[in-house]
């Protein structure tokens, strides 16, 4: 299981999660791949994120794989009353006024932890043209771990993931990777087809 608890979850967060299941299993959705069962510690970017339902159907599908996945959160959102229970949804707080970043603090994180798969929606909002922050990529390069890549099909009520991707270091050429394998599921999607263009960008200003 990852995550950082050291107490028994609470009923809340348990009977938000079964609801969760129930949801995810009602809709009729299907795993395309699986997460990985050799590896404990991975960065899980997912695209596209579209929906408020994304979060319910995604951890549908991981409770399927039986994993519980972790995710970011300001560390005010961590007080009384809702503190255990974002723990135990698998929210880790981010403090942005410390010296260290974001990147730097999950590092940490994966550095104490022996299990987390942390999940990162790689576009930032709903509201993007299709564009990935790098934010995902910096933390698995500082992290030292891999990168699993999550696609949603809505029409299909599919969810899948890839194999697990090592960053190289040289994120054009791996975003273009990326790019390639969210094309290959979703060909016609028009926001893939913006993630394309914008690693062969990348790629062309590192090469400059």
């Amino acid at each position: 299981m990852s995550g950082h608890i050291n107490r028994n979850p609470s009923l809340l967060s348990r009977f938000v999660r079964r609801i969760i299941i129930w949801v995810y299993d009602l809709k009729g959705w299907k795993l395309d791949g699986h997460l990985p069962k050799d590896f404990k510690k991975y960065v899980i970017a997912g695209a596209p994120h579209s929906s408020g339902w994304d979060y319910v159907f995604f951890l549908g599908a991981t409770a399927e794989e039986g994993v519980r996945p972790n995710v970011m959160a300001k560390h005010t959102l961590f007080r009384w009353p809702m503190k255990n229970f974002l723990l135990d949804m698998g929210g880790i707080p981010i403090d942005k006024t410390k010296r260290t970043n974001a990147v730097e603090q999950m590092a940490e994180e994966f550095e104490k932890r022996d299990e987390l798969a942390l999940v990162i929606a790689a576009e930032g909002t709903r509201t993007t043209d299709g564009a990935w922050k790098s934010g995902f990529y910096n933390i698995a390069v500082a992290a030292k771990v891999p990168i699993i890549l999550a696609w949603v099909c809505n029409e299909r009520n599919i969810l899948g993931f890839s194999e697990p991707i090592w960053p190289t270091g040289n994120y054009g050429e791996d975003l273009a990777k990326i790019a390639g394998f969210m094309r290959s599921k979703l060909p016609n999607f028009d926001r893939f087809k913006v993630l394309e263009a914008q690693a062969e960008k990348i790629k062309l200003e590192n090469s400059a």
